[in-house]
């Protein structure tokens, strides 16, 4: 059976470390802001929590994870004549292997 791929749980460790340190910070004098930011950690905190239960129910049926660190593992897999996919965040492309 094929690995379940889901993300690596250190991208919601730093999106809230960044948002918990930085943003709030930033915005701790504009309480509208300051609300959606706490908000959104909120939203953040329960997918780790949604991420760790669909960890614990593969583990008890056997279905083996892959944690996933970006989504240039997926260039690996296409075929060479094919461009990598660009990565979503900067949107350029990884070079051929």
């Amino acid at each position: 059976m094929e690995p379940i791929p889901l993300p690596s749980r250190i991208h919601y460790e730093l999106l809230l470390q960044v948002l918990e340190r930085q943003t709030a910070f930033a915005v701790s004098q504009k309480p509208a802001v300051r609300e959606q930011v706490h908000q959104l950690i909120s939203t953040l905190r329960k997918a780790m929590a949604q991420q760790k239960q669909l960890e614990q129910t593969c583990e008890r049926t056997n279905l083996p994870v892959d944690y996933r660190w970006s989504l240039n593992n997926i260039a690996f897999e296409q075929p060479f004549d094919q461009p990598p996919s660009p990565d979503i965040v900067t949107g350029h492309r990884e070079p051929k292997v």
